[in-house]
């Protein structure tokens, strides 16, 4: 039997730290934390998701079935992760860094409980805590209470600091990137894939260009063809494009956990006359969507008078989802705005420095005229006095048919 000291939990910073924004932003969003605690009443927060962690420590963690976590108390900001990850999430976030052992269950709680103590307030991510950790948490923190934290710091990310808006400015402009290098690869014969992937690596090296000191990872392309088209999220297959086909161009940069994204509709050498009617209808609607989005304007409006649009046109019925959303920290398998989406029964007013897309999509069944998915995507700030559009790749037929 070994005789090696094997500890709970131990501290391994070793390198220099480097972040995606100065350390006065983490700062900014720390205070504007703690006065969310302060006014919920809470002494301790255990974040859980990756949104949160990357939002308030930069850190963005790779999961592989191990828990991590960040523990934001009003002195103290702890990231807390994997000893297969050594000096990595230190290096990588504003906060101090424990490493917690696999060599005994639950030393992940254990690291945590050497922050929180027992017997707190302890706020928890309500949308991503699992059962099984919940009890965990109640179990070796003993807290005298818990309380849901998630509404508070979704708020507070929708409201993009001015480091956060370059950032988003960055990534469209690296998703345009993207759209020309898929453009250039668009022939009849050609594969879903072979396609994606030119996009990707377009995106990727522009991304390393810009950001030298950055970790490159989770860029990708969706990109549509035919009958794939019918879904906003269909991946990629092998199917070979065809003269007249309808394409969908989905570009998503990653930078430092930002998500952006341009999404344009394509066809490949033509295009047919019922499908072009509907899709300078998708563009019309489109156009004015984008023309709603002001401060003072709630989700729910720009919604209900996109849905007359479509009315008035008897298009309605072809609509799929919601007209946009937002953007910052989230990705398609982490984090989400959900309040700040153009949707029915989200009531959100919008602001300046949020961040929303315009993007509606029609979806028109096989068999009938014009079949298959359109949609077109922009990212929007919200201005003083109206938005700025900051997606610099065309829409339409007149750049878009591919030939």
């Amino acid at each position: 039997m070994s005789t090696i000291d094997r500890p709970q939990m131990y501290r391994f910073h070793q390198g220099e730290k480097i972040l995606p924004f100065a350390s006065e932003e983490y700062d900014a969003r720390l205070a504007g934390l703690r006065a969310r605690m302060a006014d919920a009443g809470v002494d301790a927060c255990v974040f859980t998701s990756m949104h949160n962690i990357s939002y308030y420590s930069g850190f963005l963690y790779c999961a592989f079935g191990r828990p991590y976590g960040l523990v934001v108390t009003p002195t103290e900001s702890v990231t807390i992760s994997a000893g297969i990850d050594a000096a990595q999430p230190w290096r990588r976030s504003h906060a101090d860094n424990i490493t917690y052992t696999d060599w005994q269950l639950n030393n992940y709680w254990r690291a945590i409980h050497s922050v929180t103590g027992s017997g707190k307030v302890i706020g928890y991510e309500g949308d991503h805590i699992s059962l099984a950790q919940k009890a965990l948490l109640d179990e070796f923190l003993s807290p005298s209470e818990t309380k849901d934290i998630a509404p508070a710091t979704m708020v507070q990310r929708m409201s993009k600091s001015a480091a956060e808006l370059d950032m988003i400015r960055h990534g469209a402009q690296v998703a345009d990137v993207g759209g020309y290098a898929i453009k250039d690869a668009v022939k009849a014969g050609a594969r879903e894939i072979d396609v994606a992937m030119a996009g990707r690596d377009a995106m990727e090296l522009e991304i390393a260009k810009r950001f030298p000191d950055a970790e490159y990872r989770d860029t990708w392309v969706w990109f549509q063809s035919g009958i794939n088209t019918d879904g906003a999220h269909n991946p990629v297959t092998s199917r070979q494009l065809q003269r007249g086909d309808i394409l969908s161009l989905n570009t998503f940069p990653m930078i430092s956990g930002y998500y952006t994204a341009l999404e344009r509709t394509m066809f490949v050498e033509e295009v047919d006359p019922a499908s072009l009617k509907i899709w300078e209808a998708n563009v019309a609607a489109h156009e004015y969507g984008m023309s709603l989005l002001k401060p003072g304007v709630s989700c729910a409006e720009v919604t209900h008078k996109i849905n007359d649009f479509f009315a008035e046109r008897d298009l309605l019925q072809y609509r799929t989802f919601g007209y946009g959303h937002s953007f910052g920290v989230l990705s398609h398998y982490y984090g989400r705005e959900a309040g700040l989406e153009l949707r029915e029964d989200i009531d959100t007013v919008l602001e300046p420095g949020m961040v929303i897309s315009m993007e509606p999509m029609l979806t028109i069944p096989e068999g009938q005229p014009g079949a298959g998915g359109y949609r077109e995507h922009d990212i929007l700030f919200i201005t003083d006095d109206g938005n700025e559009n900051i997606t610099g790749y065309p829409y339409g037929p007149e750049f878009n048919v591919v030939s």
